[in-house]
């Protein structure tokens, strides 16, 4: 069972130009469209979400927030945070206007100061790939079923395709992995020699 709570950043807000409402709208994540988790020079992780991982998600009350932390801005449980999915991933679209700090976001995410989100959940299903590419080994975790989903967030820091604080222990563990079969089959391959140089009397 997967319990371990996550958080990833990859998605867009934009304020909605109506200008009697205070609605923001935009992506959680996006369906079968991979992206990168961690790159080096040995490994790259991948991850992509599949098109029914939300179906038996828990989403009976999700809230919006900043950073993950503090003050609530919206909340579906109040109908003021709709959740939806469509061809092309979880939409998520918010009205900040119940509260002072909640029209303040508006202003913010409308004049461009703050305009990624990032969303909290746990997975109850995934499984990983391997393969060899230009020779370095790329796993793809493909994420078949979210258990639930917690909120939904504005973020301050912008996106990018290093390794965020979010992703970071579900990278550690897998490169642990990783590392672990290398050191593995390094060992192997070393007592291999030794045993043949052996056999042929150190020659």
């Amino acid at each position: 069972m997967k319990t371990d709570r996550e958080f990833r950043k990859c998605a867009e807000f934009r304020a909605m130009d109506d200008a009697d409402s205070y609605v923001v709208e935009g992506y959680a994540t996006t369906f079968d469209q991979p992206y990168t988790l961690y790159s080096d020079g040995y490994y790259e992780l991948r991850e992509v979400v599949d098109s029914h991982a939300f179906d038996k998600t828990d989403m009976s009350d999700v809230i919006m927030q900043y950073d993950h932390e503090g003050r609530v801005f919206a909340r579906n449980r109040n109908k003021t945070l709709d959740l939806t999915t469509d061809e092309h991933g979880l939409k998520i679209t918010a009205n900040l206007g119940g509260t002072d700090i909640g029209r303040q976001l508006y202003q913010e995410i409308k004049g461009g100061y703050t305009d990624r989100m990032s969303f909290a959940f746990t997975v109850s299903d995934d499984k990983r790939e391997r393969e060899t590419i230009d020779g370095k080994i790329v796993v793809t975790r493909r994420i078949l079923g979210f258990r639930k989903l917690y909120d939904v967030s504005a973020v301050s820091t912008p996106a990018n395709n290093s390794t965020s604080i979010s992703a970071r222990s579900f990278v550690d563990g897998v490169i642990a992995e990783l590392e672990a079969e290398r050191l593995s089959a390094l060992e192997y391959s070393k007592r291999k020699l030794a045993l043949k140089i052996k056999l042929s009397g150190g020659k």
